[in-house]
């Protein structure tokens, strides 16, 4: 999927998301995770302030990011021996 993005000069002047749009809706990037290359693309995997992981793809060739996978956050079940009096 297509997705719009905004970068910033990160460490050594290599563009790094700041923000991106997904679904007419703009997510802010809190955390780099981590990022990879592959054959003239690279990949990175951030957090964004929805606490939901994402991995976004940059094709150099085509200058073309992409959003290749995505995870809500974990959320808390209560055990299954809780009880509220």
């Amino acid at each position: 999927m297509r997705v719009w993005v905004e970068t910033y000069a990160g460490h050594g002047g290599v563009e790094m998301p700041r923000r991106f749009r997904l679904g007419g809706r703009e997510i802010e990037v809190i955390e780099n995770l981590d990022q990879w290359y592959g054959a003239q693309c690279r990949y990175f995997k951030v957090r964004g302030d929805d606490k939901s992981v994402y991995i976004l793809h940059f094709d150099e060739i085509r200058v073309v990011w992409e959003l290749i996978m995505f995870q809500r956050p974990q959320t808390e079940v209560a055990p299954a021996n809780f009880h509220t009096e």
